[in-house]
C-alpha cells in the first residue's frame, strides 16, 4: 500500500485517476509497489517478461532497440506523468519486451500489478482514453523515427536533434550517437564540419549552437 503522499503526487500526475471512486482506487493501489531507481539502470530488457505497469512520478526512462554490436537506436522517452506503450502492448498481448528501458534521471515509480492494469482498463474510461492517446502519439513518434531513418540524411537528423535541444547542449558525443542510433566517431565528425560552418561551437561534453537560423535551415532541406 502506498502512502498518502505518494498517492497524491500519483493524482497530480495521473489526474484521470480521480475519476475512480476512492475505495476502488484504494484498493487497486493496495497491490502497487513504490521503487526508486538511480540512474542508468536497466528497467526492462529484451525478452523480459513485464513485472506490471509503471506510472512514473519522477526521472525519465529512455527506450532503445540494441544490435549485437553494441550500437543503439532510441525510440523514445517516458517522462513523468507518463508510461511506456510497449509495456501497454506486452500487458495486453502477453508477450515479452523487444526493447530496453534504461533509467536517464534517477527514477520513483509506482509500479501497478497487471491485474490493476487490466481492471483500470476495464473500468475507467478516462485511463482507457490516457492508454490509447499515449499509442497514438508515440506511433506517429515511431513513424517520424523511421522516416527520419530511411529517408535523412545523418547530418540532417543531427542538426534536427541539436535545435530541440536546450543551448548550450551539456552532453557527449556518445550519447548524440545512441540517441541518433550511430557511431560516435561520426557524429563527432559531423560536430567539427557543423563547427567549421560556425553553426554551433563544441567544449568538453558542452555545445554551444551559435547560428540557430542555419543549423535550422539545413535540417529542413
Amino acid at each position: 500500500m502506498i502512502d498518502n503522499d505518494t498517492k497524491e503526487r500519483l493524482l497530480q500526475q495521473y489526474p484521470m485517476l480521480h475519476e475512480l471512486p476512492a475505495a476502488k482506487l484504494d484498493g487497486l493501489l493496495a497491490a502497487a509497489s513504490v521503487m526508486q531507481l538511480p540512474a542508468g539502470t536497466v528497467v526492462f530488457d529484451e525478452n523480459q517478461p513485464c513485472q506490471g505497469f509503471p506510472l512514473l512520478l519522477s526521472g525519465s526512462i529512455r527506450v532503445i532497440k540494441a544490435a549485437p554490436s553494441g550500437r543503439e537506436l532510441q525510440l523514445y522517452r517516458v517522462l513523468s506523468g507518463e508510461s511506456c506503450i510497449l509495456t501497454s502492448s506486452c500487458l495486453l498481448g502477453h508477450t515479452r519486451y523487444q526493447a530496453r528501458g534504461i533509467a536517464e534521471q534517477a527514477l520513483e515509480i509506482v509500479l501497478l500489478p497487471a491485474s490493476a492494469f487490466h481492471t483500470l482498463l476495464g473500468s475507467c474510461e478516462a485511463f482507457r482514453n490516457y492508454v490509447f492517446h499515449l499509442f497514438s502519439d508515440r506511433i506517429t513518434d515511431l513513424m517520424q523515427l523511421v522516416s527520419a531513418v530511411a529517408f535523412q540524411k545523418l547530418d540532417q537528423r543531427l542538426a534536427k536533434l541539436l535545435i530541440k535541444k536546450t543551448n548550450p547542449i551539456h552532453i557527449t558525443h556518445q550519447a548524440l550517437a545512441d540517441e541518433l542510433g550511430s557511431a560516435r566517431e561520426i557524429v563527432s565528425r559531423l560536430l567539427k564540419g557543423f563547427a567549421e560552418q560556425g553553426w554551433v561551437k563544441l567544449g568538453r561534453e558542452q555545445i554551444d549552437i551559435t547560428n540557430a537560423p542555419a543549423l535550422q535551415g539545413f535540417a529542413e532541406l
